[in-house]
């Protein structure tokens, strides 16, 4: 098992032993721009889903609180997304980044999903505290380039399945439960950003509070196998 622990704004902290990893995709709220993302997707050779909006489980280590991200080849990318952690106090809300292997997920989605962690930051917030305005709350992402960052992701949560709608998916299939970590999905990044970076960060940002929470990791290539 993982534990992770999460700092809130009340100076207060709260740990969890993460039991169940799930991952969303395809997850945007107009399903008509998921069904074109497809398409595009295709075209590459990733294959579709059967289903939209999609959800892969994922090995419940690889949901983790670290600044390296060990890859095996250098197509492997990111992925900004947001974060729902259940506790024994309530649900939390923090930001994440799904590392991704691009070479594999031509092969499988769920398999790609499975070759990397997903990276949760180390503060969250409660969502009841943040439920009123949650679709203003930024959520974006950056690599890092030549000549320093560059934004490769910018959006709201307002673009994405609202948190809401992943508890009730969670309550029906009686995954609604201390340990559970559900990561949303990802928004569409923009054309011409190279993904394929040596780090990578992530912030959702609140425009209510002026709060903001982020993540960041390098990308570190392991060493050639041998045999």
């Amino acid at each position: 098992m993982t534990n992770l622990t999460f700092d809130l704004p009340d100076g207060s902290s709260q740990d969890v032993q993460v039991i169940r990893l799930l991952n969303a995709g395809y997850a945007g709220r107009e399903q008509d721009e998921v069904q074109a993302h497809i398409a595009e997707l295709a075209e590459l050779g990733v294959p579709g889903p059967s289903t939209t909006p999609a959800l892969y489980p994922v090995s419940p280590y690889l949901a983790q609180q670290t600044g390296e991200v060990s890859v095996q080849h250098g197509r492997t990318s990111g992925e900004a997304e947001w974060a729902l952690v259940i506790t024994e106090q309530g649900v939390l809300l923090t930001v994440a980044c799904d590392h991704t292997d691009r070479a594999l997920e031509v092969h499988g989605v769920a398999w790609s999903k499975n070759a990397s962690p997903d990276v949760l930051g180390r503060q969250a917030w409660r969502l009841e505290d943040v439920r009123d305005h949650l679709d203003e709350i930024t959520l974006r992402g950056w690599v890092q380039a030549d000549a320093g960052e560059q934004l490769i992701q910018d959006s709201t949560l307002g673009a994405l399945l609202s948190p809401d709608y992943w508890l009730d998916v969670l309550k029906e299939m009686g995954l609604h439960e201390p340990g559970t970590v559900l990561i949303s999905g990802t928004v569409a990044m923009i054309h011409g950003v190279d993904q394929f970076a040596p780090a990578w960060r992530a912030e959702i940002a609140d425009p209510t509070t002026d709060l903001s929470i982020e993540v960041r990791y390098d990308v570190v290539p392991m060493p050639e196998p041998i045999g």
